[in-house]
């Protein structure tokens, strides 16, 4: 176990990596079960833990690590097998347990994996919590604070966890409308969705095509799913579909197709659901939470109908501690992620999909729209591979880049530079009313990146 100059494994949405290789590795994740052990044992009585995964192969190793370490420590674990993380964070509600934990590293490709970890209300690990982790990872201290013989925590699974989730995201469709009139294209991205996904539409009465539901270990997110929209697209028109549904592995996002194959993002679904909420009177504070990758026009169009955006950091779990503060019931990502806390704690992709459609059923409107929301401002990103992430204002010749661009866009656009918190990758968005000069100013800041961090 490696510790002290590495002691930091959290990133922006719990611990990532590469299956095998530090920090995602069984040792650490059987150090992870017994501290999330020693964290939960502190009042009388049992203690138990949700885990769930999605259809990666090293799942089956980390899932096992990871009850041996809980159930050292004294805590039941309560298995559900390949699951949503939505679905995750539901029954360790549902179940009344003392945290969630789901391994799934998201919309990665399958040799990546990750450990996220969830209260027991069904809302992610603060930092201060996630801090307190680390550190009794890289002490691995545990033995002073292991249980007598007969109070080792046991293994069950639960086999019902399945219907529940079904019956719980249906629960947020309206009971008097249904989808018989309505053609769905569905792509599961081979991963946690596989088995749910499709019997929610279809006990909704949709006709639904379905792909990506044929998990092998090594195929998640592989051509599939809402960062690859191509098969979906095609789907669409083949089948005359009104809608396309795209899911990342973990199923806490969404991405969607209109009718002409269009792509929607979240950004978009946002937006429809914002105004739906707003015209309904159940947005009670008139105000969202998105982050600082919104697009431009998504804010624009929000101000106009009298919603105010308040921007939090990249990643769910911050756009929640957001809503959380300032008492709002609705945000998301540009990538898919859509929290409706009036109905669940964590991006949900199949809730976002039903409310999305609940909306063209009221409203008699094709997807597309409604999509028309916002004019889209052009955008251009470039990742800039780096191997370490110093103060962006220290690099030789960055920051001139960067207020150059702002300069010659004005108030017409924006630069957004920032580092990944879950990748070694720096980020370049530039958003203004021409995709060439975007492009171009994108490029040119990150030439700028590439060749400061180039001797480091």
């Amino acid at each position: 176990m490696k510790k002290s100059n590495e002691a930091k494994i959290f990133g922006t949405d719990g611990v990532r990596g590469r299956a095998n290789s530090y920090p995602m590795t069984v040792e650490t994740a059987l150090a992870l079960g017994r501290a999330a052990g020693k964290l939960f044992r502190r009042h009388n009585g049992k203690h138990k833990v949700v885990i769930g995964k999605d259809t990666r192969l090293s799942c089956y190793m980390f899932e096992n690590a990871l009850i041996a370490g809980l159930c050292s420590m004294g805590i039941d674990t309560l298995m559900v097998g390949p699951f949503p993380t939505p679905g995750v964070a539901f029954i360790t509600r549902a179940y009344r347990a003392d945290a969630g934990i789901i391994i799934s590293a998201s919309h990665n490709p399958y040799f990546d994996n990750g450990i996220k970890f969830f209260s027991s209300e069904g809302f992610k690990f603060p930092d201060s919590w996630e801090a307190e982790m680390e550190k009794l990872v890289a002490d691995g201290l545990f033995e002073n604070s292991l249980p007598a013989d007969m109070d080792i925590g046991k293994n069950t699974k639960i086999h019902d966890a399945d219907g529940r989730y079904i019956e719980f995201v249906k629960a947020t469709f309206p009971r008097h409308l249904s989808l018989k009139n309505l053609t769905i294209v569905l792509d599961c991205a081979n991963g946690a969705s596989y088995r749910v996904a499709p019997l929610v539409f279809r006990e909704l009465d949709a006709t639904v095509h379905v792909y990506g539901n044929t998990p092998n270990g090594l195929n998640i997110n592989d051509e599939c799913g809402s960062l690859h929209l191509e098969t979906i697209q095609k789907a669409v028109i083949d089948h005359r579909a009104d809608i396309g549904i795209a899911l990342d592995g973990d199923a806490d996002r969404v991405i969607m197709v209109d009718e002409n194959a269009q792509i929607i993002d979240g950004d978009a679904i946002l937006a429809i659901c914002a105004r739906d909420m707003l015209n309904r009177g159940v947005m009670p504070k008139k105000k969202i939470v998105s982050t600082i990758m919104a697009n431009f026009g998504f804010i624009k169009a929000m101000q106009e109908i009298g919603i105010e955006v308040i921007q939090s950091q990249v990643g769910d779990r911050y756009v929640i501690q957001d809503m959380i503060k300032h008492e709002v019931n609705l945000g998301g990502e540009q990538s898919g992620h859509l929290i409706f806390l009036d109905h669940n704690t964590t991006g949900d992709g199949l809730v976002s999909a039903l409310q999305v459609l609940r909306i063209m059923i009221e409203t008699e409107s094709k997807l597309s729209d409604l999509a028309s929301i916002f004019k889209r401002y052009p955008q251009s990103i470039v990742n800039v591979k780096v191997n370490a992430k110093p103060p962006l204002e220290s690099l030789d010749g960055v920051a001139q880049s960067i207020e150059h661009a702002q300069g010659i866009l004005g108030d017409t656009g924006r630069v957004l530079v920032r580092y990944s918190g879950t990748e070694n990758i720096c980020r370049v968005m530039v958003e203004g009313p021409k995709q060439k000069q975007v492009s171009q100013l994108a490029h040119s800041i990150a030439s700028a990146i590439e060749k400061s961090v180039a001797g480091l």
